[in-house]
Parts: C-alpha cells; sequence; structure tokens
C-alpha cells in the first residue's frame, strides 16, 4: 500500500493505519513508584535547551511518563496581569480583614486602631476594584456581572460580596473621619465586617475553579490559607497605625495569624502533589520563600510591639510585605503550571490509574 493519501470531502484517502499521533510516550517507565523521567518539549526554554527541537527531562512522580503535541500547552496561560490580579488578590484580603479588625476595635473604644483599620478596609477595597476594572478594561463589565445572581459562580458571589463590602466600608471609614452619623457609620462598619471574611476568602475559589493544575489542585485548603494571609496583613496594618497601647488585639492576631498562614500553605502544597512543584520553582519559588521569611519575621517581632513602636513598624511591614508575597506567589505558580503540560497530563493518568486500580 502506499504512503501517499489523497484528502477528499470524505476525509483523508488509503491512510496506513496506526499513523495517528499520540499524545503521550513512555520514557522508562516503571512498575515502581520511583520517580519516572518525563520529556517534554519546552518552547520557553533558551536556544540549545529544550527550545521545541530537543526534549526537556522532567521528573515526575506521577508513575507514568507524558508528553504534549510538540511539547505545547494542554491549557492557554492565564492573561491576567499579575500587577493587576495579584495585587487584587491581596488588597482584597487585607480590605476585608481590616474591616473585621476596624470593627472590633470599635467595640473595645480603641479609637486609633478602629480609624486605621477602617481608612485600611476603604483604601484597599478602592483600589482592588480599580485594579480588576483595570484587568477587566472596562467598568461596565464588573457590572453586567450584578446581572444575575448565581450561587455556583465564584465569580459572581464575588461581585456581589464586593458590591455590598465596598459602600459599606467606604461610609464606615467616612463617618470615622468626619464624625458624622455615628449610628449609620456604625452599621456600615457592622455590615462591612460581616462581608470581610467572604471578601477574603473567595478569591481562592474564584482561582481555584479553573483548570490550572497549582490552582485547582488546593482548592480544598486555599481559601483558608487567603483568610490567613488576609488577617497576618491586616494585623501588619494594624502594627503600623495603631499606638502600642492600642495594638494588643493586632499583635496577638499575628502571633496566631502569621503561623497559621505558613502552616496551611504547607499543608496545601502537600494536598496538591506534583502539582505543588511550581511552587518551589522560578519565580513563584522566590515569592513563596520571601513570603515565609518576612511573614515568619513579622510574626516574631510583633510580640515586642508592646512597648516599642519601632518593632511595631517593623512587624507590621513584615507581615504586609510577607502576605503580599504570598499571593504574587500563588498566582505566579499558577501561570508556570499552565505552562507546562505534565502538571496537566500526569496527574490526570495518575487519577485514572487510582481508579483503575479500583476496579
Amino acid at each position: 500500500m502506499s504512503n501517499q493519501s489523497n484528502v477528499g470531502r470524505e476525509g483523508q484517502e488509503g491512510v496506513r493505519p496506526g499513523r495517528g499521533a499520540t499524545t503521550g510516550v513512555h520514557v522508562g517507565a516503571s512498575s515502581s513508584n520511583a520517580e519516572t523521567a518525563v520529556r517534554v518539549r519546552d518552547p520557553w526554554a533558551p536556544r540549545g535547551q529544550g527550545n521545541g527541537r530537543g526534549p526537556r527531562a522532567i521528573a515526575s512522580s506521577a508513575g507514568a511518563a507524558t508528553a504534549s503535541y510538540y511539547g505545547l500547552p494542554v491549557l492557554n496561560e492565564p492573561v491576567w496581569s499579575a500587577r493587576d490580579i495579584a495585587g487584587y488578590l491581596f488588597l482584597g484580603g487585607l480590605a476585608g480583614a481590616s474591616a473585621a479588625v476596624g470593627a472590633g476595635a470599635h467595640v473595645t473604644g480603641r479609637r486609633a486602631l478602629a480609624r486605621g483599620a477602617k481608612l485600611g478596609a476603604a483604601g484597599a477595597v478602592g483600589l482592588s476594584l480599580a485594579a480588576l476594572v483595570h484587568d477587566l478594561g472596562r467598568p461596565t463589565r464588573f457590572l453586567n456581572m450584578l446581572r444575575v445572581l448565581k450561587v455556583t459562580s465564584p465569580m459572581n458571589i464575588g461581585s456581589w460580596l464586593l458590591a455590598g463590602f465596598a459602600p459599606a466600608a467606604m461610609a464606615s471609614a467616612a463617618s470615622e473621619v468626619t464624625g458624622l452619623a455615628p449610628t449609620g457609620g456604625a452599621i456600615a462598619t457592622a455590615a462591612a465586617a460581616v462581608l470581610g471574611p467572604g471578601v477574603s476568602a473567595y478569591t481562592a475559589a474564584l482561582i481555584a475553579n479553573t483548570a490550572v493544575p497549582s490552582w485547582h489542585g488546593g482548592h480544598r485548603t486555599m481559601p483558608y490559607v487567603f483568610v490567613a494571609s488576609g488577617a497576618s496583613a491586616a494585623a501588619g496594618w494594624g502594627l503600623l497605625t495603631a499606638p502600642p497601647t492600642e495594638c494588643e488585639p493586632v499583635r496577638r492576631l499575628a502571633l496566631v495569624a502569621g503561623p497559621a498562614e505558613i502552616a496551611l500553605t504547607k499543608l496545601m502544597e502537600r494536598e496538591m502533589g506534583m502539582a505543588a512543584e511550581p511552587y518551589h520553582q522560578g519565580r513563584a519559588g522566590i515569592y513563596m520563600k520571601l513570603a515565609v521569611g518576612l511573614t515568619a519575621l513579622g510574626s516574631l517581632t510583633s510580640s515586642l510591639a508592646r512597648r516599642d513602636r519601632r518593632a511595631g513598624i517593623a512587624a507590621g511591614a513584615a507581615l504586609l510585605l510577607g502576605s503580599a508575597f504570598e499571593r504574587f506567589g500563588v498566582f505566579r505558580a499558577g501561570v508556570q503550571s499552565a505552562r507546562d503540560p505534565v502538571y496537566t497530563i500526569a496527574p490526570q493518568r495518575a487519577r485514572r490509574a487510582e481508579v483503575t486500580a479500583r476496579g
């Protein structure tokens, strides 16, 4: 039979059986659970280092070697701007947690802490909305998400949360600064405090509800990580703005939220399996290391903030930066995992093998 084929209306004619392309090849696969080398072409590597002309070896613990067509990504890389969306993730967490801190300070009569937290919540949510709208391109795209209420859509629920939280936080801050409408300001403060935890957590559900491996793999734990990170940032902001005589609540919050953020991040990575590898590679790895170091430093330094104003400022700055690097690290890890097809294919085959083994 000839190797030539003609293409007609009914498809290819005279095609030799088995000519179709394969989506994966086994490269030294072993029946053991040891790591298996995965050969994937990397079009993003420098010339001569797997730039599409040669294979790139990747260590995988999925139990099977995989490769995609020409080493191209299986998923489209997220097109979101890191500055806009990663900044939006951080500012939303800071705003939601600061609103809760402001309400607590308002009830306990800590006026300086309450003012700083309320202003922080209003400013952070305003900047987060600006970053979101800038990434969307037109403000009407955000307003269009409010035409319906869909409880199964994290983006839709998040839009409604922001639509309720932002006016409440801004009204609370305005009343605190001007002294006008104290009753209305107290109601707005309470409303912002109720909606604040949802604002801190929903962004994790938003990005985890995608096919990006290093985001979706942490869908069970990532919301708790974001809440702890937001609380750590709010504690840092409180330490920066409140005098030592009023910073005891945020100092205690820093001692709890900082270690919780670090521990929950490690738990999330362990649950992800091989999808956690991007959190330790490239720019994402640098960001995550800075997040752990700064958060730990801020938590430890906050113990000295009871009497030393300078220690409180240093601890607050470290906690804020640690929380910001956490969000930028999570964002960058997701982008890196979408670029590499092995993080999509290998876990899928591992899950399929597990289901097959169970019969």
